[in-house]
């Protein structure tokens, strides 16, 4: 049995994570900050499918590791794979001091920006979790 109140909490945070990011991209905060942010609304999402299927969380911040036992209405091009694979990289890499290192560019977070607010979308309308933000009393989507 689908567990969607479950699920409608994982999305609920995703979605908080998304706002953040589509804010922080719009007043040109710094990029790895973004990608971050954009790094945890993913796995959140993903994670939200595990919930209303009831299955056991996997622990790992590996994107694609949580997108392998996806359902098939849930199925990637090899392009958004690929921004999987990217963003995946954002948990730890664009986290923690290293020399030298470069901020993501911008183009790149707008593309992975845009892509976890449509595979956001299309999540919530896969398990139709139709969201209301509570503290703000608008819709998520």
């Amino acid at each position: 049995m689908a567990n969607k109140a479950y699920a409608s909490e994982w999305l609920q945070k995703a979605y908080h994570d998304l706002t953040a990011a589509r804010v922080l991209f719009e007043a040109g905060h710094y990029t790895d900050t973004i990608a971050y942010i954009l790094h945890q609304a993913l796995e959140k999402t993903l994670k939200s499918v595990y919930a209303y299927n009831n299955a056991p969380q996997r622990k790992t911040h590996n994107l694609l590791e949580l997108y392998e036992l996806m359902p098939q209405e849930i199925a990637l091009d090899d392009e958004a794979i690929y921004l999987l694979s990217l963003a995946t990289t954002y948990q730890t890499k664009q986290r923690y001091p290293a020399v030298p290192r470069a901020l993501p560019p911008r183009k790149e977070i707008e593309e992975i920006l845009s892509f976890s607010e449509g595979f956001f979308k299309r999540v919530g309308d896969l398990l139709r979790i139709d969201l209301m933000d509570d503290e703000k009393g608008h819709d998520v989507r």
